[in-house]
């Protein structure tokens, strides 16, 4: 993806954000895995829940699902996850004097792409110990069966463990503008309060570019 340099989501010192990214790879908790295995004319891209641990992310999935093929091929593969993202009206970037016509729409969002090496999981026992990392995480109350216990349903699944080498993160929030636009922005976005605006005005407010 492109990412522009004020829209790269690092710290003062000019490195990757990682409270920031991580905190919103967590936030999301959905992403797209994508692996494009050997000579094939497309990758195969599969939506997916997950579970972010330090440097490694695991999932599950279905037996017959098809990422798995090109992942024994070729054990290279991305997990893409983008969100909070928001259309700005081209109007919104004008303040004072300036001609709400001739401003430029667009639309501010997050997104974060780990570069990972994928193992296919298929002992019942490390199936189950995911299944159970992933369920702690969602529901944390504990109240359901313990995956050990599910021994027909962890015939049906294999887990992955994805170990995440490389970290590319794009915040497109209006690093490129100064803070009275952006706040302006930010304020339309509340007013409008439509899915993912509350989230991109957050992030805007939280920008240092």
């Amino acid at each position: 993806m492109l990412i522009r340099p004020h829209d790269k989501g690092v710290t003062p010192d000019g490195t990757l954000d990682e409270a920031r990214w991580r905190g919103f790879v967590q936030s999301q908790g959905f992403g797209h895995l994508v692996a494009s295995g050997r000579d094939r004319d497309l990758p195969v891209v599969v939506p997916t829940q997950f579970l972010l641990e330090e440097d490694k992310v695991v999932l599950h999935l279905a037996r017959p699902n098809p990422i798995f093929e090109p992942l024994v091929e070729n054990p290279r593969c991305v997990l893409s996850v983008a969100g909070d993202w928001a259309y700005i009206r081209g109007a919104w970037k004008a303040i004072g004097e300036e001609d709400p016509r001739w401003g430029i729409p667009t639309t501010y969002y997050g997104a974060v792409q780990l570069c990972c090496t994928a193992t296919i999981v298929d002992e019942p026992e490390n199936v189950a110990a995911i299944l159970a990392r992933q369920l702690g995480s969602l529901e944390p109350d504990g109240d359901y069966v313990d995956p050990a216990e599910q021994v027909s349903s962890l015939r049906a699944i294999r887990a992955i463990e994805l170990a995440v080498d490389d970290v590319r993160a794009k915040f497109k929030y209006g690093g490129n503008v100064d803070d009275e636009h952006r706040a302006h922005v930010a304020a339309r976005l509340l007013e409008r309060d439509d899915p993912g605006d509350r989230a991109a005005a957050s992030h805007m407010k939280t920008s240092e570019s």
